[in-house]
């Protein structure tokens, strides 16, 4: 796997508190550890390491359109790209 790929998963996850079902209420409650801390799972957001990859690919089109400033035409296309993409995976500014 390319490391800017795992740059990317490695910032899809999350903290989410850990919650646990209390035997004397019922009632579901945010864990506790040693002294009273509250306690938090790692969790992998898969829509969000998917919207940062879909962000990387409109970083790359706007790349390639600075890549020749001796034309507009390579601009234009690659700022066309990025609403593609954009538009494609109904990613939001």
């Amino acid at each position: 796997m390319n490391e800017r790929i795992r740059e990317l998963a490695e910032q899809a996850y999350e903290q989410k508190p850990l919650m646990v079902l209390n035997p004397e209420t019922f009632e579901i409650e945010h864990k506790m550890g040693n002294g009273g801390v509250a306690m938090y799972n790692r969790v992998f957001n898969q829509e969000k390491f998917a919207e940062l990859i879909v962000r990387e690919c409109m970083a790359c089109s706007i790349w390639v359109g600075k890549m020749n400033t001796n034309s507009v035409e390579p601009i234009h296309t690659a700022h066309a790209i990025n609403q593609r993409i954009k538009e494609h995976f109904g990613v939001e500014e």
